[in-house]
């Protein structure tokens, strides 16, 4: 009887350590993508684009990379820094990921920068926009674009276009601050003038009184910049203000005209000019598709937002294959870094050097077509880099 359950112990026992043994493989199986975005508050279009465009990249490409199985873990962080802290910290320490992704806003990059450091993991921003982003972390690779590359170019363009006085209108923090200053460089330099200038605050910002300045100041253009999302709200507000029948222009870079909310704008936003690094009536085959699938997947249309997602998880998984399935952060960020690639956007490349995009910037102008409004291309700029890392 004795033998009989000393038998039965050790078989007991070596069934657990395989169950164990088997367990570890499987845990090591499984790469894991830690994804702050957000799905609530005032830039929830954002965190909701990008979770689409990345599940319709997994649908299309399937959820297995190089052995590894793809486990995306979406937290809402309502683009409040503290929040992403907190999120960023629990997903290392106790999901233990080997990716973070997402970053809605600059300062939700930010908070996550030290932990992404001292973690050795990746941090693969698909949406902020504030040029230092990916001197805050060296983990730090960027898929979505720099406020400066697009800034830069409307600016030359407005001088070239004989636009001479502008009003400026941004929010109030590190990407508005960037948009400006890039903005009023090349505007100045060309021989333009800034007759007003206002900033907004970035949360449930009402922009009636800033917009009557504008109106006030009798610009040729305004330069505007707020984040996605608030685009709609200003765009209405611009209207209700009369100053659509005014005269006075808008152009920015694109954020303002984000195709995610441009059909809800009204005709107000005819004529709108804005450099940007993506619009959905962009005419590769490759965009068209993408379009397409994105529409029948969602019944909305992608934003540059949904690009940036795209791309960022476009990253990961040819990063994993690149490496042969090591998923420690140097191994990763090595296989990142020069990487490049066709996006629905254009060709794009991450820089060896800065881990920042290289991408095409485009001149555009809403204009009607086939009764919806889209931003069409006229003008192309090739392989733009962030023009502040440039400088260095």
């Amino acid at each position: 009887m004795f033998v009989r359950n000393k038998t039965l112990t050790l078989a007991s026992a070596a069934l657990a350590a395989a169950a164990l043994a088997s367990g570890a493989a499987r845990a090591e199986d499984v790469f894991k993508i830690g994804l702050i975005v957000p799905m609530t508050g005032g830039q929830a279009s954002t965190g909701k684009q990008i979770d689409n465009a990345i599940k319709l990249y997994m649908q299309q490409n399937g959820d297995t990379v190089a052995g590894k199985k793809i486990q995306v873990i979406l937290k809402d962080d309502a683009a409040l820094p503290d929040n992403t802290k907190r999120l960023a910290q629990e997903l290392i320490v106790n999901d233990k990921v080997n990716v973070i992704a997402g970053f809605g806003v600059t300062p939700a990059a930010f908070a996550a920068a030290p932990l992404a450091t001292q973690g050795k993991i990746p941090e693969v921003v698909m949406a902020a926009g504030t040029s230092i982003i990916t001197e805050k972390s060296p983990y730090i690779v960027r898929t979505s674009f720099t406020l400066p590359q697009s800034s830069t170019i409307i600016g030359d363009w407005a001088v070239k276009n004989g636009i001479k006085k502008v009003a400026t209108l941004t929010s109030d923090y590190a990407p508005g601050n960037d948009a400006l200053a890039s903005f009023k460089e090349r505007f100045t330099a060309g021989g333009g003038e800034i007759v007003e200038e206002v900033k907004v605050p970035l949360q449930n910002p009402d922009f009636a009184p800033f917009l009557q300045r504008m109106k006030d100041a009798k610009p040729d253009a305004m330069f505007v910049f707020v984040p996605a999302g608030q685009g709609g709200n200003f765009m209405k507000q611009y209207a209700e203000r009369g100053l659509d029948k005014s005269g006075i222009k808008v152009i920015g870079p694109g954020d303002v005209t984000d195709d995610d909310l441009l059909n809800d704008m009204g005709d107000a936003v005819l004529g709108a000019v804005t450099a940007h690094i993506y619009s959905a009536a962009h005419p590769s085959a490759k965009n068209k598709e993408f379009v397409a699938a994105y529409k029948k997947a969602y019944n909305s249309r992608p934003g540059f937002m949904a690009v940036g997602g795209y791309d960022g998880i476009h990253l990961i998984y040819e990063a994993l294959k690149k490496s042969g399935g090591k998923s420690d952060g140097d191994s990763l960020l090595a296989a990142m870094k020069g990487m490049a690639w066709e996006s629905p956007r254009g060709p794009i490349s991450i820089d060896p050097e800065t881990r920042d995009i290289v991408q095409n910037v485009y001149i555009r102008k809403v204009e009607k077509v086939d009764g919806e409004l889209y931003n069409v291309e006229f003008q192309t700029f090739e392989a733009v880099k962030d023009p502040g890392k440039a400088k260095k």
